[in-house]
């Protein structure tokens, strides 16, 4: 069982990605416990699933956010290689490391790659999936207000207030931190002495394909493991009518509505989210 040392300060692990990439993670827990392997948003980092990652360690779960590539201190594909395909060979290469098969937690672009994985493996590489946010098919107004927001300000901002300001334009129904420090894990300071976002700008090349529906589709329909659909109430990326649609293709998948909670359920309602996995986790 992990002490309480282990269950609350994360240890920084390493993984190597299909393609060599160095891919960085923080992991909470003792690890042969059962683990839990988290995978971000597109642009967001491991940092997003701080306060989920803690409370599964201390219910004796090993928890590991991970930077997938391009984000975070993971290395960025110097090709500009972002295809979906890529994230996929990276989560297949770092199962590898784990003792057991994982539950996978993943929000939209980690939700798509844990998705696509499990769904096409020819034999299940986990015990379950959580998918945060993300169908098959999205609400097209919701994506491109993502794409403004990671498109906006090519040259990084003078300041945290003004990335700040930024972030509290495109999430207004989250409170806004009274201290901007917890920003600084998303931002790299340059030595120009400006703020740009944790992530590789040639993720957003139009070129790259993430999103195939009918690809997602046929995946869903091959799940067999426990899955859990947790969608933000009030996002405008997942919709009823594609809720609907991921519950008729997987028709054992269970199903948690956040309330006031947008596409970032983890940041928007964390003590909801991580109740919403212990809970899954318990019934498994």
């Amino acid at each position: 069982m992990p002490t309480e040392e282990t269950s609350l300060l994360p240890q920084r692990v390493t993984y190597t990605g299909s393609t060599g990439l160095r891919l960085v993670g923080d992991a909470w827990g003792a690890p042969e416990a059962p683990p839990v392997l988290l995978l971000h948003g597109g642009g967001q980092t491991r940092h997003a699933w701080g306060g989920t990652a803690r409370a599964l360690a201390q219910q004796d779960r090993y928890a590991v956010a991970l930077d997938m590539r391009g984000h975070g201190d993971s290395e960025w594909a110097t090709d500009g290689d972002y295809m979906i395909d890529s994230y996929v060979a990276d989560l297949h290469k770092v199962l590898g490391n784990f003792r057991q098969k994982p539950l996978l937690v993943g929000a939209s672009l980690g939700g798509i790659t844990s998705l696509l994985t499990e769904g096409e493996a020819a034999q299940s590489i986990c015990t379950g999936i959580v998918l945060v946010d993300v169908t098959p098919r999205i609400e097209q107004e919701g994506a491109d207000r993502i794409l403004a927001f990671m498109s906006a300000y090519p040259n990084g901002f003078a300041s945290l207030e003004e990335a700040a300001d930024h972030v509290a334009s495109y999430i207004p129904h989250r409170p806004r931190p009274k201290d901007n420090s917890g920003l600084s894990k998303n931002l790299r300071l340059g030595a120009d002495g400006r703020y740009r976002w944790h992530w590789d700008p040639n993720m957003i090349n139009p070129r790259r394909r993430v999103r195939d529906p009918e690809r997602m589709l046929a995946a869903a329909r091959r799940l067999k493991v426990p899955t859990l659909l947790v969608r933000g109430k009030i996002s405008d990326v997942v919709s009823d009518a594609t809720t609907k649609e991921v519950l008729e293709t997987v028709p054992h998948a269970q199903y948690v509505d956040v309330a006031e909670a947008g596409h970032m359920v983890a940041g928007d309602r964390n003590d909801v989210f991580s109740k919403a996995v212990l809970d899954f986790l318990a019934a498994l």
